[in-house]
């Protein structure tokens, strides 16, 4: 449908949002970019309200994560997650179940400057079995 929504074949429904992570010896958010899927019926209000101002005002959409951050082990695929709409224009944040997955506990906890720059080589250089992260 477009860049932020996605319907396949009538049956699966996706709302792209960004998972934001503290970085906390900057003060500053990492993102990451994904796509969580919803229910028809999530989905059509989500869509319904897209363009609506105040829409930031709607309760979260419970959904499933739909994106694979190979980073993390295990998958992030099918995490619980709460979508919460934003003001028009903005994407929608995607909170996470506060769980022990390794992402989870990172945008609830933080991250420093240091884990960001270990993504950021993981992805530009690609991965190896010691690429995997692990907490701590």
């Amino acid at each position: 449908m477009s860049s932020d929504q996605c319907v396949i074949q009538g049956q699966a429904f996706f709302v792209r949002g960004l998972i934001e992570i503290p970085v906390t010896d900057l003060g500053e958010t990492f993102s990451w970019g994904a796509w969580v899927s919803l229910s028809p019926e999530n989905f059509a209000r989500a869509v319904k309200l897209w363009e609506t101002p105040g829409r930031e005002s709607e309760p979260p959409y419970f959904g499933w994560l739909s994106t694979e951050l190979p980073i993390y082990s295990p998958s992030t695929i099918n995490l619980k997650a709460n979508l919460h709409t934003r003001a028009v224009g903005r994407r929608p944040l995607i909170e996470l179940e506060p769980t022990d997955h390794p992402l989870a506990v990172e945008q609830r906890n933080g991250i420093t400057l240091a884990r960001v720059q270990q993504i950021a080589e993981t992805l530009l250089h690609g991965f190896s079995t010691d690429a995997q992260h692990r907490p701590g």
